[in-house]
């Protein structure tokens, strides 16, 4: 349906956005749906935005399209009080419900979520293409299924500017 670009918060959230970009590159091992072997691919590459929930958000990152998909680890939280669910175009983790349960798994809101502050680590906006995200968000669902799926077919990772610098333990 198009591009997005998205900024990343790798100064405020620098695990999760670690995660996704290893993920993205292939430099992560995650489960292969197939073999149930940790193995290190491109996970975010030719799969589907398996969850809709109109006018709220679009998600993806589960290679088998169930959102069932265990990518075999977690990671932690991380919650800042401001960044929050004030509008569109925020990208962040899906978890299970419970603490620290997040994984491969995102979604990108299509509005303000005030009721998700606190529950999903937000880990960048989309700067770029928002529109696209709601053309994907107004496709026809069953439930929260797409009835036809829209693919991902990459994601590119562009470094602009310096790595934030470390914190001294």
């Amino acid at each position: 349906m198009g591009t997005f670009t998205a900024q990343l918060y790798e100064k405020y959230t620098p695990m999760t956005v670690s995660n996704f970009v290893a993920l993205a590159q292939g430099t992560k091992a995650t489960r292969s749906p197939k073999t149930g072997k940790m193995v290190k691919v491109p996970l975010y590459n030719n799969i589907t935005f398996h969850r809709v929930l109109p006018g709220v958000m679009i998600q993806s990152g589960d290679p088998t399209g169930t959102g069932a998909h265990d990518c075999g680890f977690t990671i932690r939280d991380e919650f800042l009080p401001g960044l929050r669910f004030d509008n569109a175009g925020k990208l962040a983790m899906a978890n299970t419900g419970q603490p620290d349960s997040a994984g491969c798994q995102f979604f990108i809101t299509n509005g303000p979520m005030h009721e998700w502050n606190g529950k999903y680590t937000i880990f960048g906006v989309v700067v770029e293409g928002q529109d696209v995200v709601s053309m994907i968000d107004r496709g026809r669902v069953r439930g929260d299924k797409p009835v036809d799926p829209v693919k991902l077919l990459g994601v590119t990772i562009e470094r602009i500017g310096p790595e934030p610098a470390k914190k001294r333990k």
